[in-house]
């Protein structure tokens, strides 16, 4: 079911492209796979993605794949850039599907010991064209952070009274993952979750010059959500549900600099490169984060 629905979405994103556009897809001489994922500097050693854990920049990732003999078949790696991502090229269509993804090296300031390793998960596989992602990857430091719970405790001279224990917090909204598609963004009812943005915000000023320069500096984000039939207006389309998701949400999979940053590196990159964002900007707005699925966490607002 879950593939299926993998499927139905990179369909729905195929068809909202003009079919010159989409003839120009197929002509393509060179076919690529990319394997993608984040790297996470695991401050508190917990062996999981926590809330004070951050995109580490600097970190090597090598993807690597055995045959039966044991031997590598297929090897790549690539280091992470500011937002922790990492992008791990094919030439051609490899099946991937029995690869892992690992740390290899890190950054002085978190790089003492890697996580384990994670699968490759296929996302898409078209026109000579193929895509995996990786569940979040870590890096550790030498010690954990001074404010986590298994960090090194200094002696203390006095005993220290016990504290009461304070009552459960609760949640914060900001912190909820939720993915919310395009069509939820220019509902009425939910005009309430548009947050730092506006709907008359220029997009110029939202994605900055590269952008001005492809779509002028008069469109708005909410003449953007409507994009279609073309196959810029369509990255522009997921990639405005994808900055609002990040202003609505920490937990959403691509920080908002992550957003801009991969809107431009699409601009100004081949139209294969276009392509792949919007595929990725689309699968994010739809709450398909490898192997989890997030909900949309809107409720009507209150008039």
């Amino acid at each position: 079911m879950g593939r299926m629905k993998v499927v139905l979405l990179i369909l729905g994103t195929i068809l909202s492209i003009s079919w010159e556009e989409e003839e120009g897809f197929m002509r393509l001489a060179s076919a690529n796979t990319m394997v993608t994922g984040t790297v996470f500097c695991d401050q508190c050693q917990d062996g999981e993605r926590g809330f004070f854990d951050y995109p580490l920049s600097g970190a090597k990732v090598a993807v690597a794949c055995r045959g039966t003999d044991g031997k590598a078949t297929a090897y790549g790696e690539d280091e992470t850039n500011w937002f922790g991502s990492y992008s791990v090229y094919f030439d051609g269509s490899p099946d991937l599907s029995g690869c892992y993804a690992r740390v290899v090296g890190g950054p002085s300031g978190c790089g003492a010991a890697a996580g384990p390793a994670q699968g490759l998960t296929l996302l898409f596989r078209m026109f000579g064209m193929a895509m995996y992602v990786v569940e979040p990857l870590l890096s550790e430091p030498q010690e954990p952070a001074g404010f986590c719970p298994n960090a090194p405790s200094l002696p203390s001279l006095t005993p220290t009274p016990a504290l009461p224990v304070p009552p459960p917090t609760p949640s914060l909204p900001l912190f909820e993952a939720s993915a919310c598609p395009y069509g939820k963004w220019m509902m009425p009812q939910y005009k309430c979750y548009w947050r730092v943005v506006s709907p008359d915000t220029r997009v110029a000023i939202a994605f900055g010059p590269v952008a001005a320069g492809r779509y002028g500096v008069d469109l708005t984000l909410w003449e953007a959500l409507h994009g279609r039939g073309d196959l810029y207006r369509t990255l522009l389309r997921e990639a405005t549900a994808s900055l609002l998701n990040s202003y609505n949400t920490l937990s959403f999979l691509y920080p908002t600099l992550s957003v801009i940053d991969l809107m431009n590196r699409a601009l100004v990159g081949s139209p294969q490169d276009a392509l792949t964002v919007a595929l990725r900007f689309r699968m994010a707005n739809s709450g398909a984060f490898g192997n989890e699925t997030v909900g949309c966490n809107f409720t009507p607002c209150r008039s």
